[in-house]
C-alpha cells in the first residue's frame, strides 16, 4: 500500500510551502560569467552560515509551537521559505510535534507539512520524521493514515514501533496493538508500558496487571512511567497487596524520590483506605508539589477524615501553594462527609471570590451532595436549578439517593425526568426510584417503573464484590457458582451466616423485597 503524493489535508491560505528553488544551469548570468570552484574555506564558512540561519528560524518557530500558537508558527515557517532558507528535519519535527500536542489547531497544518516532507522523501527515509507523522495521525484519531506512514517507512526503530502501538491503544485497536507487539523485533520497557498504560486508560485494570506480570516474567525492568500506570491500576482495583509490593520495589530504585511516583503511591494508598501509609509517603517526600497536597486532602476527605483534610488545606496554603480546583473539591468533599454545611459554603465562596476560580460541575456536585447529606433537599435542588451548566447523572443521582433516604417522592419523580434525558439507559436510577416508591408503600409506582424497564430492555445489572488474594483480584456476583473454590467459599459463607444468627443479627431485606415484590 503506498501513500498518496499529497495527504488529504490542505494548508492554511497564509502558509507557503514551496520546494527550495533550483538554480537554472542555462541562465544568462551563468553563461556570461563563468564561476570557478569555491575554496574549501569558503564552502565551510557558507555551510556554517546556512546552518546558523536554519537553527535561528527553527528556534523562532519552536517558541510559537511551545505555546500552542500554531498559526504564528506557520506564518514564521512561510517567512523562512520566502527568505530562501531551507528547513531541515528538526524544523519539521518541531512543527509536527506541535500539531500532535494541539490536534484541534494542527489538523490542517499537519497535513500541509506532511505534503511538504513527502515531496522531499523524509516521511519514508528519515525515521524521526516518519515516527512524528505516525504519532501526529494517531492523535488526530486518523489511524488509517498512521498505518500508511508506518508501512511506508523504510527504516523503523523501537520508537517507531512503540509509537504505532501507542496509537493503536489510543484508538481502541487493542488487537492490532497486540499483533504489533508480538511482531516487534525487540521489545523494551516502553513497549510494555504502552500496553500497560493503554489498558489502564481504557479501564481494563486487571488486564494491565496481567501484562505487568508478563513483563516481570520476561525480565524487562520497568521504568517510572510503568510504575505510575501499575499504581493507577492498583488504586482502581483496591489491590493493596500489589501496591505494597510496588512500594517496596520503588524504594530500591534510583527514582524512589520521583514526585510523580510518590503522588501515585499516596493516591493508591488513599483509595485502598490506608491513610496512615499515604501520610507516611507524603511526610517522607523530600519535595512536594501541589498534586502531593491535593492527593492527601482528597484522600483524607474520601476516607472520612474531614478534620485532617481541612487542616492539610490550611497547611498547604501556609506553605505557599495556591489551591486549585482539585484542592477545593477535596475541601468541599470533606465538609460534605462531615455535615459541615456552612463551612463548605464558605470554602465555595473563597474559591470564587478570593482565588477567582470558576466553579466546575464537580464543585456544584459537591454543593448538591453537601446539602443532600444534611437533609436540605430544597437547597440542593436550587443549586442544580441555578447551575451555569447542565447537570450530569452524578449530580442528579446524588440528590436522587437523598430522596430515597428522606422519602421525598415528588422530588425524585422530578429528578428522574432529568435523568432520563441525561442517562436514559442506566439501570440504577430506575431501581432507585422503584425502591423509593416501595419505601413509602406506593407499589403501583414501583410496578410501573419495573414495567418501563422491561419495555425499554433495561436489565438490572448485578452488583459484585471483589477481594485481592496473593496479588490477584477475585470478583463475586450474588449467586455466582463459577469460582474454582466455590465449595469452600459457600462453606465459609454458611458458617458466617450461622454465627450472625447466633449473635442476633437480622438481615435487612426490605430493599430487595421492595424490588422483587
Amino acid at each position: 500500500m503506498s501513500l498518496p503524493a499529497n495527504p488529504p489535508a490542505t494548508a492554511p491560505s497564509s502558509l507557503v510551502l514551496p520546494l527550495p528553488p533550483q538554480p537554472d544551469p542555462y541562465s544568462n548570468s551563468q553563461l556570461n560569467h563563468p564561476t570557478f570552484p569555491p575554496s574549501p574555506h569558503s564552502l565551510k564558512s557558507g555551510l556554517i552560515r546556512t546552518q546558523s540561519h536554519v537553527v535561528s528560524w527553527t528556534s523562532s518557530i519552536a517558541v510559537h509551537c511551545r505555546h500552542g500558537r500554531l498559526p504564528e508558527a506557520a506564518a514564521e515557517f512561510s517567512r523562512m521559505q520566502i527568505a530562501g532558507v531551507s528547513p531541515n528535519h528538526v524544523t519539521f519535527l518541531t512543527l509536527l510535534s506541535a500539531c500532535s500536542d494541539f490536534p484541534l489547531q494542527g489538523l490542517r497544518l499537519g497535513g500541509a507539512i506532511h505534503a511538504y516532507v513527502r515531496k522531499l522523501g523524509l516521511d519514508t527515509e528519515n525515521v524521526m520524521v516518519g515516527t512524528a507523522l505516525v504519532d501526529m495521525y494517531s492523535k488526530f484519531c486518523q489511524l488509517d493514515l498512521a498505518w500508511l506512514v508506518f508501512d511506508e517507512m523504510r527504516v523503523k526503530n523501537s520508537v517507531s514501533w512503540n509509537t504505532m502501538i501507542d496509537g493503536c491503544m489510543r484508538n481502541d485497536e487493542v488487537g492490532e496493538a497486540i499483533t504489533l507487539f508480538d511482531q516487534m523485533p525487540e521489545r523494551d520497557a516502553i513497549s510494555w508500558t504502552c500496553m500497560i498504560g493503554g489498558f489502564v486508560k481504557r479501564g481494563c485494570f486487571e488486564q494491565a496487571l496481567e501484562w505487568f506480570r508478563e513483563m516481570q516474567v520476561a525480565g524487562v525492568e520497568p521504568d517510572y512511567v510503568t510504575i505510575i500506570s501499575v499504581l493507577a491500576a492498583c488504586a482502581n482495583l483496591g489491590a493493596l497487596g500489589l501496591g505494597l509490593w510496588m512500594n517496596r520495589f520503588v524504594m530500591n530504585q534510583d527514582f524512589k524520590d520521583n514526585i510523580k511516583i510518590n503522588n501515585s503511591l499516596i493516591d493508591m494508598y488513599s483509595r485502598c483506605g490506608c491513610i496512615p501509609l499515604a501520610r507516611q509517603v507524603f511526610e517522607q517526600m523530600p519535595n512536594r508539589s501541589l498534586v502531593s497536597w491535593n492527593s492527601m486532602i482528597v484522600g483524607f476527605a474520601l476516607n472520612g477524615h474531614a478534620e485532617e483534610a481541612l487542616e492539610f488545606f490550611d497547611l498547604m496554603c501556609k506553605e505557599g501553594f495556591r489551591p486549585d480546583g482539585v484542592s477545593f473539591t477535596g475541601a468541599l468533599t470533606a465538609c460534605s462527609h462531615s455535615g459541615l454545611v456552612d463551612e463548605g459554603l464558605r470554602y465555595f465562596d473563597i474559591m470564587k471570590r478570593t482565588h477567582k476560580i470558576s466553579p466546575r460541575i464537580e464543585h456544584y456536585g459537591c454543593l448538591v451532595d453537601l446539602n443532600s447529606r444534611a437533609g436540605r433537599l430544597g437547597d440542593a435542588w436550587n443549586v442544580i436549578a441555578n447551575m451555569p451548566m447542565k447537570p450530569n447523572e452524578v449530580v442528579l443521582g446524588s440528590l436522587l439517593a437523598a430522596c430515597r433516604t428522606h422519602g421525598d417522592v415528588e422530588l425524585a419523580e422530578r429528578l428522574m425526568k432529568d435523568l432520563l434525558e441525561v442517562d436514559p439507559g442506566s439501570d440504577s436510577n430506575y431501581v432507585l426510584l422503584s425502591n423509593i416508591y416501595a419505601a413509602v408503600g406506593r407499589w403501583d409506582g414501583a410496578s410501573k417503573v419495573r414495567r418501563k424497564m422491561k419495555a425499554l430492555g433495561i436489565d438490572k445489572k448485578p452488583g459484585f464484590s471483589s477481594i485481592e488474594l496473593d496479588g490477584r483480584i477475585h470478583e463475586f456476583v450474588a449467586g455466582d457458582r463459577s469460582h474454582l473454590q466455590m465449595e469452600s467459599i459457600y462453606g465459609v459463607l454458611h458458617h458466617l451466616f450461622l454465627e450472625l444468627r447466633i449473635s442476633g443479627y437480622v438481615p435487612e431485606i426490605e430493599v430487595q423485597k421492595s424490588y422483587d415484590h
